[in-house]
């Protein structure tokens, strides 16, 4: 995970994950709708997941 991705997360995090795929888009911009840090919880789970894989 960059920096740079981090900050995005930080930032607007349904940009960060646009290339995760549809639905974690959605999902993180419906939490990002609910509050920041859901948002950005979610967003830095997903692009942190990615790195297992």
């Amino acid at each position: 995970m960059s920096i740079w991705r981090v900050i995005l997360c930080i930032i607007c995090p349904p940009l960060a994950v646009l290339d995760k795929g549809c639905g974690s888009v959605v999902i993180t911009f419906i939490l990002w709708l609910l509050g920041w840090v859901p948002g950005t919880i979610a967003a830095l789970i997903i692009v942190n997941g990615d790195k297992k894989r």
